[in-house]
């Protein structure tokens, strides 16, 4: 895997993945940025969730779940001191579908967070993360 990451002004970057994607990011105005993008760790996070999510997904559709809809909720602590790494992070998984079953949406979540998922493996290493679901059925 491969990055690039261009400095453009003030504390204004513009990252290039490996796969020809970019993504601006910037501070907040107090810090000498001009809010042109998101903040390096909230990247993190999205990423992160980014991770957990596909693996969520991918699971319940092997398990043959009937998933129509999916989102992540994501509520993170950093220490106060640095380095400002995450100490806690909360996933609140919605999943919405037909006739989903608690027991398989439980798995793939667990899955992800003990197995598959690279990002939530290594941020648990500095930080308590815990998951919780809502299941809604899809009219």
């Amino acid at each position: 895997m491969q990055a690039r990451l261009k400095w453009v002004d003030g504390v204004c970057f513009l990252g290039e993945t490996g796969s020809g994607h970019a993504v601006v990011m910037d501070g907040a105005p107090e810090g000498g940025g001009r809010n042109l993008g998101p903040r390096p760790m909230e990247l993190v996070l999205l990423g992160t969730a980014g991770c957990t999510s596909y693996d969520v997904i991918t699971i319940l559709r092997k398990a043959r779940q009937d998933v129509r809809d999916c989102w992540v909720e994501i509520e993170a602590e950093r220490a106060d001191t640095d380095p400002k790494v995450f100490t806690r992070i909360h996933f609140h998984f919605v999943v919405v579908g037909r006739g989903l079953k608690a027991e398989a949406v439980e798995r793939a979540i667990h899955l992800s967070a003990e197995k598959y998922c690279s990002a939530s493996i290594m941020l648990a290493k500095t930080a308590i993360i815990t998951h919780d679901y809502t299941l809604r059925e899809d009219d």
